[in-house]
């Protein structure tokens, strides 16, 4: 099914472009719609990017394994976002299997900033501006917090990993690459 577009905000993702809570005001206000007002408050916002799950655990002085990665992928070119732990890489192969699609593939940057609103590195895992697929790795579930971006390089929110879950409309599955 292909994603279908909902209200916007402009989406700006320079550190300047944050509202007071540091999250982006298209994250703001998708906070707002869904109730989650509060978490504004806990945003942590950087002086330096952290648009990867090694540079955000560092800032935040958490395990890898507690950034929550939100990945735009292709699944027979309909987007689909993954939501995977830091210290994970996705498996496609379970991915596409987990889909019943033909080809999944990695999203282009273009694709990225189109389906979510977002700049890869920035991206929520819920408030995008499409609907789409989310399918969310069991791994996240194996601690109390997790962190995510919130619409900025430079800005990530804590939250349980059931309730990240449950906003973001996620099936739990396992799709991450096998421990080598």
């Amino acid at each position: 099914m292909p994603p279908t577009r909902t209200a916007s905000v402009p989406c700006m993702t320079t550190p300047d472009a944050a509202d007071s809570s540091g999250a982006s005001p298209r994250f703001a206000a998708a906070l707002r719609e869904l109730g989650l007002d509060d978490l504004n408050s806990r945003v942590r916002r950087f002086p330096d990017a952290t648009r990867t799950a090694a540079e955000a655990a560092a800032a935040i002085g958490c395990e890898l394994s507690q950034i929550c990665k939100s990945l735009i992928f292709a699944a027979d070119g309909v987007p689909v976002l993954v939501l995977m732990d830091g210290a994970s890489r996705v498996d496609v192969e379970r991915v596409r299997h987990e889909l019943g699609a033909a080809r999944v593939t990695r999203a282009k940057a273009d694709v990225v900033r189109e389906t979510t609103g977002y700049a890869i590195g920035g991206v929520p895992p819920f408030g995008h501006r499409t609907r789409t697929r989310v399918l969310a790795d069991r791994s996240l579930l194996a601690h109390e917090v997790v962190w995510a971006a919130a619409g900025t390089p430079y800005t990530v929110f804590p939250m349980e990993p059931k309730e990240l879950v449950a906003h973001a409309g996620a099936t739990v599955v396992d799709v991450r690459e096998p421990a080598a």
